[in-house]
């Protein structure tokens, strides 16, 4: 299996390569050179497995000679022993033909721990084979860093470093980022937003010089492997419901489109996906571009779902690559006008992307009004994110199941659902102490030499 940039000027490279990478040297993200398909036969055998097993049926194509058949059966057991059910990803009805697929259930209580528990398994077994070290840099809205922190911390092997935007995530996020007391692990605030924190890393990574220094890798969502650890719960909720017999829609709420594209590698692999549907919050930037043909940068609103205040969403780059059939220069095109503040995007890709992808937008009221609504109707108390996909997923409800994306646990938003119910979501037992503990937190301006010295001063030579 190899791997191609999206802008098309990048060495070719393997899995492994691909994975300690990220970003790729042109500036484009890695996808593989062909997508690998299951048969309705191979997909019909998951019902009934593990998520284990069915992870391993679904990953393995990607990852060539990296890791042996057991060595990888090994790294995905021990990526989700640490979760709180069985199931791993279990389904909730919630009405006739609505299912909430509950990704919260990892140790920080969000959908990233999915990926990043086995990121963190598949960089230490090949840094331990190599011998290597490298310095992980990362940028958050919130559940990215403190799923990265939590996957990396303690591991020789590897400093960690993750940027996130100052006062814009909730409290609960902030300190499971700044309470670990492992020295590889740092949480950096900086003056901004999340679309900043983000510019900053890419201008690490396009630092050539530095990132050779400090041996820099990246673990958001740039980073294929968590794109690929994302696909497997397409595959084990469609099989619940009766996939590959039937079609089953899938409603994602998403900022940065890593989660919805994961969706679309499903779908390419052959799980039979009835409509895959883009749910934004205010900062609508994806829902506009659908709907528009344009992608044009606004000023980022925060809002009570904080994980989705992004206007540069980095992942929609693979989308595009795909949309202009493989063609990288066309992308890399697309991605030089972005930085001028947007792009018309063709006919021919749009229309691609509107077959491949719908959307909708929730208003804040509308948010709260639907946690509100949904403990009272369903007895489900939901995050503002996943309230976001519930309400757009229940207008695309018809005869194929709908399945909306729970994409964090409610504590994780407390003063929110508060003022929607009038209940403060208690943190899980294992997390009770959480307010606690003290913080170790480093405050920056926006400045990428600034927090490059950081990372600098701070690293394990």
């Amino acid at each position: 299996m190899r791997y191609i940039s999206t802008r098309g000027q990048a060495p070719i490279l393997s899995f492994e390569d691909t994975m300690l990478t990220g970003l790729a040297r042109d500036g484009g993200l890695y996808v593989p050179e062909t997508i690998p398909t299951l048969t309705p036969d191979q997909i019909a055998a998951m019902a009934g497995q593990s998520y284990e097993d069915v992870a391993y049926t679904v990953m393995r194509p990607f990852i060539g000679e990296t890791f042996t058949d057991a060595q990888f059966r090994e790294l995905i057991a021990k990526a989700y022993a640490g979760f709180g059910h069985a199931a791993r990803a279990p389904l909730v009805q919630l009405a006739p033909n609505h299912f909430l697929l509950e990704l919260f259930h990892g140790p920080t209580l969000a959908f990233k721990d999915f990926a990043m528990q086995l990121i963190g398994q598949m960089f230490q077994a090949a840094l331990a084979r190599s011998g290597n070290r490298v310095t992980i840099v990362g940028a958050t809205s919130g559940d990215t860093g403190s799923a990265a922190i939590e996957a990396f911390r303690g591991l020789d092997a590897v400093d960690v470093f993750i940027l996130y935007p100052h006062g814009r995530v909730s409290e609960v996020q902030r300190r499971q980022m700044t309470t670990p007391t492992e020295s590889n692990v740092h949480a950096i605030a900086v003056d901004g937003d999340f679309d900043g924190c983000q510019a900053l890393v890419k201008d690490m990574f396009n630092d050539f010089q530095f990132r050779e220094d400090v041996r820099l890798a990246g673990v958001n969502s740039i980073n294929w492997g968590r794109v690929l650890a994302q696909v497997v719960y397409y595959f084990t909720s469609a099989v619940s419901l009766g996939a590959p017999h039937r079609k089953v829609s899938f409603t994602v709420p998403t900022g940065n489109f890593g989660d919805i594209f994961a969706g679309y590698i499903a779908k390419q692999m052959g799980l039979p996906i009835g409509e895959l549907v883009v749910a934004t919050n205010t900062n609508d930037i994806l829902h506009r571009t659908l709907e528009t043909g344009a992608y044009t940068k606004d000023s980022v609103t925060p809002t009570i779902s904080p994980s989705m205040d992004i206007q540069v969403s980095s992942n929609f780059e693979r989308a595009l690559f795909y949309a202009y059939g493989q063609d990288g220069a066309a992308v890399a095109s697309q991605m030089d006008d972005l930085k001028k503040g947007g792009f018309k995007i063709s006919q021919g890709a749009i229309d691609a992307l509107r077959s491949a992808y719908a959307s909708g937008r929730v208003s804040e009221g509308d948010t709260s009004e639907t946690i509100t609504r949904y403990l009272a109707e369903h007895g489900e108390l939901l995050c503002p994110h996943t309230a976001v996909g519930a309400n757009i997923g229940e207008k695309h409800l018809g005869t194929v199941p709908m399945v909306t994306l729970a994409t964090a646990h409610p504590a994780k938003f407390p003063a929110a659902v508060e003022a929607a119910t009038g209940i403060h979501p208690p943190l899980p037992p294992r997390m009770a102490d959480l307010y606690d503990r003290p913080e170790r937190i480093t405050r920056s301006k926006g400045d990428l030499v600034a927090i490059q010295k950081i990372i600098k001063d701070r690293i394990t030579s």
